[in-house]
């Protein structure tokens, strides 16, 4: 199964003003380009704070992109997998109205949290108070071609720590959040230069004042 990670950042490398702040900073475009790669996978990954600040998922509404799902044999929507440690979700989000399959990734605590509260389809126990990636991706469907990372920061710096990211679709938009408690890119991780993971270049495309960016992990 292919891991992909959808990120729009500023130039500075942050992907929303503060961790309890919707980014809203990506074009028509760039909206498009994420909702054709949502549409081109089997699930989507999103961490509990970025659930928080939007309070719903990105799901397929185009209906050529449905279509096309339809006509690969695929659902007509993406699961949509929530990763929270901790299980704190309010089920008063919309995100519970919306008409996708719910999964919830979390540890034995937070199972526990979340109780017997309706809302998700299916719950996935990895790990006690920890997550443990490795038994969470035994645990994903094996027919999966592809999973789509959505954010925030702490889980993608989570899944890079744990090599599980194969590529990036990144778009940098024309703005800079400065020294601010802005959300970085990647958090929790502090590689040295010699230790960092590389990137190949895939491809790079212009679109207005954006930059639709691809990168494979070397």
């Amino acid at each position: 199964m292919r891991v992909v990670a959808v990120l729009a950042t500023s130039l500075d490398g942050r992907i929303a003003e503060a961790a309890a702040i919707p980014a809203r900073f990506g074009s028509k475009q760039d909206q498009q380009r994420l909702e054709a790669i949502v549409a081109q996978s089997d699930a989507v990954l999103m961490g509990a704070a970025t659930l928080r600040a939007y309070g719903s998922c990105r799901s397929v509404t185009d209906p050529q992109l449905q279509q096309q799902r339809r006509d690969r044999g695929q659902p007509l929507q993406p699961v949509q997998i929530i990763c929270s440690a901790a299980g704190q979700i309010d089920p008063s989000y919309r995100f519970f109205q919306q008409p996708v399959p719910r999964w919830l990734l979390t540890t034995e605590q937070g199972r526990d949290r979340w109780g017997s509260q309706s809302g998700f389809d299916r719950i996935l126990t990895v790990g006690q108070a920890e997550l443990d990636w490795e038994d969470a991706f035994t645990q994903f469907d094996p027919a999966w071609q592809q999973l789509a990372v959505l954010g925030g920061g702490q889980l993608l710096g989570s899944l890079l720590a744990n090599d599980r990211i194969e590529e990036l679709y990144l778009t940098l938009c024309p703005l800079l959040l400065g020294d601010r408690p802005a959300s970085p890119l990647v958090a929790g991780l502090h590689f040295s230069v010699a230790e960092a993971p590389r990137w190949q270049l895939l491809s790079a495309e212009p679109a207005g004042d954006e930059l639709f960016l691809h990168y494979r992990r070397r």
